[in-house]
This record gives structure tokens, C-alpha cells and sequence, in this order.
């Protein structure tokens, strides 16, 4: 599927979104000012920018970057404290809509709380009511820069002129998994969500995959992670792969090669995804790959594709105002989720690489609430409430 039919699909989810929302906008996000980007350098670039210039910005306590389960279950916990946060839940932010990955999936069935499962778009709903529902100020703008170099913290977004004051902020964007573009791969007209998946542990366990042949695109060990488990429902699991060595650990090599429901395809690519004529091409009947050292293309029957060739945080806007590892992951804490800036807390994706889960997600959203009240009581933010 082509980038900009992937645009489009996404937007139709985004409309589909403000219609579920509409009572509860107050304006529809406005196109950003060519200036944008210089202004909002200028009055980063200069931390003795006098308070003068924000006297029109927004004032909060707490900010929440995010609009996944991570920043809706901050806001929720944050809201019943009477924080009064302002949630920045983005416009298209990563090519996704409100709502984050969670908008991309079709049933979501490893929540607590649905025993029937859920659709991605109804529970990334139900977070958004139950934000609003104590009180969260939602705004559905995407952050484009911030100033955590003074305090109180600056939230930009749109231009410089449109700021949020913030006592602390919480980092909720999450991390987009990486995905292959080819002809099948996309929604449109494609297989995605119809049997291809960026996430093994999410969707493996899905009736259309047990006991059928499943391939995991990847190399590294979260290839290797995702084909040992998928072992579980599938008959067979090809791991495909372009060079002719994985870069894994060696350890989870020597578990995948010596799994016997593993197959690796090595030196090989996907060039085309196509249906299952049984089943009248409604779902992923097999793949196309090319031996990229013989040129040979070759069908393989799978029913199911993941892709596990990585994801990229959500941290651009960041910028150096806090933090980031390697990866570009937010740096927090060991059991907590304090950054490297007092009073900037991450929660999510944003700052997990390893178990990238909704209830993960969740859970450390919960904590960063917690520790951005104690932070707020720290320095006095909290009017008229103490421990």
C-alpha cells in the first residue's frame, strides 16, 4: 500500500474519531503557521525569555503528553486528584490517529475487563470518557517542541504563541512499530489486521492463526522472541530474513534454529502478499519472497505475517529536553518513571523497549500520576492539599 493511501486511511480513522468526540470539542486543530518552527526555536533557544511572553499560554499543574493507555490512565488517576491535567491526545501525531496504536488493531482481547474482546477504536473511546469524566482537559493538538530547561515547563504546540505551562509533564507518545511496505502489506486493498501484525504477543493467539503456518520478518531478537512464541499456535513459523546471518544474541539464535517449528529463509525478502482463495481473498493466504542472492521468487502458504523489525519512540519533538537512550527512548528511573529532569515523568512505550503491552502501558501511566502528585507536593503546586 502506498504512504499516501495508508494517509488517507488513517485520517478516515481520525474522522471517525472526532465523530465519536464531537461533544466534547471545543475547536478543530488549525493548520500550522510556516513560522511555526522558528518561533518556537527562538523561545526555546532562550531560556531568559521573559515570563511576559507567555502571559497569554495556559497554566497547569500537570501536563500529559499522549493519548494511548498510558496517558489517558495518568489522566485518569491525575483528574481524581484534582490535578486538573490538560492532555495533549495529537492530530495525526505520528501518522496515527488519537488514540495511538491501540486505533490500528481490530479486537483487542488480552485486556482486562473484556472477556469478549474489544475493538482497538471502542477502547481507545472508553479511555478517552473516562478522562473526561474526572475532569481531564482534552486537546486535540499535536505537541511540536517543549522547554523543560526552566520551570514552570513549556508546552508548545502549533507556534510559539500557543504554549501550556506546565509545574510537571508526563510523556505518554508511545512508539510506532516499524512496518514493510509492499503490495499486500497495507490496509487498503491489503492484509493488514487480515492476518499481518507487528505484534506476536498481541495477536498470535487469534483463531485465524492456530495450528497454520505463520513467517516473522526480522532478524534481531525480537524476531527470534516473537517466532519461538508463535510456535505455540502455529503449525510452522518461517523466519525471514535479508543477509545471510541474524544480528540476535546468540542465545536466542540458538533457541530459534534449534526450535523444529522453525524454518528460516535466509537471504530473502517479501515481495507481495496475496490472498487465500478459500476463503475468497478476505484474509492472508501467502506470501511472495525472492531469494535476493538467486533473484528466484518463490510462494510460501502462511496465514499469518509479523513484522518484528523494530519500533521508533515517539521522542522527535523532545529534542535534547530530557534524557534519551540509545533508540531514542525516554531514560527513566529504575521502578519509577522519573526522567533526567525533575518534574518530567515518562510512562508507556515511550520508555519501555521490552514489553510494549496496553496493561504495561497502563500500569506505568499509573505510576507516573503518582509520582508527578508527590513531585506537585514536593514543591507546594498542590493548593490547599498536603500527605
Amino acid at each position: 500500500m502506498s504512504p499516501s493511501n495508508n494517509s488517507t486511511n488513517q485520517m478516515s480513522r481520525c474522522l471517525k474519531l472526532r465523530t465519536l468526540f464531537k461533544k466534547s470539542f471545543n475547536f478543530l486543530p488549525p493548520l500550522l503557521n510556516p513560522s511555526s518552527s522558528a518561533a518556537i526555536s527562538t523561545a526555546i533557544d532562550n531560556p531568559n525569555s521573559s515570563m511576559e511572553e507567555f502571559k497569554d499560554a495556559i497554566r497547569t499543574r500537570l501536563c500529559i503528553i499522549g493519548s494511548g493507555p498510558a496517558a489517558h490512565t495518568a489522566a485518569i488517576y491525575a483528574s481524581r486528584a484534582e490535578l486538573k491535567p490538560i492532555l495533549f491526545e495529537g492530530w495525526m501525531a505520528n501518522g496515527i490517529a488519537p488514540g495511538g496504536q491501540l486505533t490500528t488493531t481490530t479486537d483487542v482481547e488480552n485486556f482486562p475487563g473484556f472477556p469478549e474482546g474489544i475493538s482497538g477504536l471502542d477502547i481507545t473511546e472508553k479511555f478517552r470518557q473516562q478522562s473526561l469524566r474526572f475532569g481531564t482537559e482534552i486537546m486535540t493538538e499535536t505537541v511540536t517542541a517543549v522547554d523543560f530547561k526552566t520551570t514552570p515547563f513549556k508546552v508548545f504546540w502549533g507556534d510559539a504563541k500557543k504554549t501550556v505551562l506546565a509545574d510537571s509533564v508526563i510523556i505518554a507518545t508511545g512508539a510506532v512499530a516499524k512496518k514493510l511496505d509492499f503490495p499486500g502489506s497495507g490496509e487498503n486493498g491489503g492484509f493488514w489486521n487480515k492476518g499481518i501484525s507487528a505484534c506476536a504477543v498481541c495477536d498470535g493467539a487469534a483463531p485465524i492463526f492456530r495450528n497454520r503456518p505463520l513467517a516473522v520478518i526480522g532478524g534481531g531478537d525480537s524476531a527470534m522472541e516473537e517466532a519461538n512464541f508463535l510456535t505455540k499456535f502455529g503449525s510452522k513459523v518461517y523466519i525471514i530474513h535479508r543477509r545471510g546471518e541474524f544480528r540476535a544474541s546468540k542465545i536466542m539464535q540458538k533457541r530459534a534454529l534449534e526450535n523444529p517449528k522453525i524454518e528460516v529463509l535466509w537471504n530473502s525478502t517479501v515481495v507481495e502478499a496475496f490472498g487465500d482463495v478459500e476463503k475468497e481473498n478476505r484474509v492472508l493466504g501467502g506470501l511472495k519472497v525472492k531469494d535476493v542472492v538467486s533473484g528466484e521468487v518463490k510462494d510460501v502458504q502462511v496465514s499469518g505475517l509479523f513484522f518484528a523489525i523494530g519500533h521508533e519512540p515517539a521522542t522527535r519533538f523532545l529534542g535534547n529536553e530530557v534524557e534519551l537512550d540509545a533508540d531514542g527512548y525516554v531514560v527513566t528511573t529504575p521502578g519509577t518513571t522519573k526522567t533526567s529532569v525533575k518534574g518530567v515523568f515518562a510512562a508507556g512505550d515511550v520508555q519501555d523497549k521490552k514489553y510494549r503491552q496496553a496493561v504495561t502501558a497502563a500500569g506505568t501511566g499509573c505510576m507516573a500520576a503518582l509520582d508527578a502528585e508527590h513531585y506537585l507536593q514536593e514543591i507546594g503546586a498542590q493548593e490547599g492539599k498536603s500527605d
